[in-house]
């Protein structure tokens, strides 16, 4: 398989944030790419109705390209939605990967993000700003602050009522699919930040254990902010897991 066969890769970024957040990992990719923006985020239409994760993956699935399967890499939310297009639309889907995702939260951290979904449309700027504090800890992240401060600005240029809707969708959305993962059938992999609070690394080995051809991969000492935090150790990984699911490479 030449490079110009390879399939293609489709990133799909988490709730806030837009297509840009994947800038600094596509450079270090072997295959073409192609970054999305979800429903509401970036250059789609503001959400106006509320979602769930079939209708965000539906929107994202007609805006797939059709020629042949796709290595799809989700973040956070754009994870949840993977993981829907992986087991409701297999035929599109070659591989899977699910970034810093989320998987059964348990009591407790459904508690939690749902409070912070109860105050994301009262108090955007604050929400915002403790965002910003769990993703790049202050004396302790070494991420650029050219890309914390895009990451902010990014953030800040979100309309509130299309936000609301689509954290619903992050805040839930692994009720919705906890039940289908024993259905995908692609090759995945389960991947996220040592130090990730909010998608631990036990929320990916729940995903590794749900799914039947599932791979887990923890960073060490990365947060929640993995394809920007360190984009050399993910794009290796997503390198060697795309060519061990493409045969021999020519």
């Amino acid at each position: 398989m030449t490079s110009t066969e390879r399939p293609q890769v489709v990133l799909l970024h988490g709730v806030g944030l837009d297509h840009t957040m994947w800038q600094p990992l596509r450079e270090h990719l072997s295959h073409q790419t192609v970054a999305l923006d979800l429903p509401g985020h970036g250059g789609q239409p503001p959400l106006r109705t509320a979602q769930d994760l079939a209708s965000l993956a539906a929107d994202v699935l007609a805006r797939l390209d059709t020629r042949a399967p796709v290595h799809l890499v989700g973040f956070s939310l754009g994870a949840l939605i993977a993981q829907h297009l992986a087991r409701f639309a297999p035929q599109r889907v070659r591989t899977l990967t699910a970034v810093n995702s989320v998987c059964r939260r348990t009591a407790d951290e459904a508690a939690a993000v749902e409070q912070r979904l109860a105050t994301a449309g009262t108090d955007f700027a604050q929400g915002i700003d403790r965002a910003i504090q769990r993703w790049f800890p202050a004396g302790e992240t070494a991420v650029d602050q050219r890309i914390i401060e895009a990451t902010r600005q990014t953030l800040a240029g979100n309309d509130v009522e299309s936000y609301v809707h689509a954290y619903a969708v992050f805040a839930r959305g692994d009720r919705e699919i906890a039940g289908e993962l024993s259905g995908i059938i692609q090759p995945a992999l389960a991947i996220t930040g040592e130090l990730d609070p909010g998608s631990t690394p036990q929320m990916s080995r729940r995903l590794a254990e749900s799914i039947p051809d599932c791979r887990l991969r923890i960073i060490p000492g990365a947060r929640h902010m993995l394809p920007v935090e360190n984009p050399v150790a993910l794009a290796g990984e997503l390198n060697k897991f795309f060519s061990d699911n493409e045969g021999n490479q020519a």
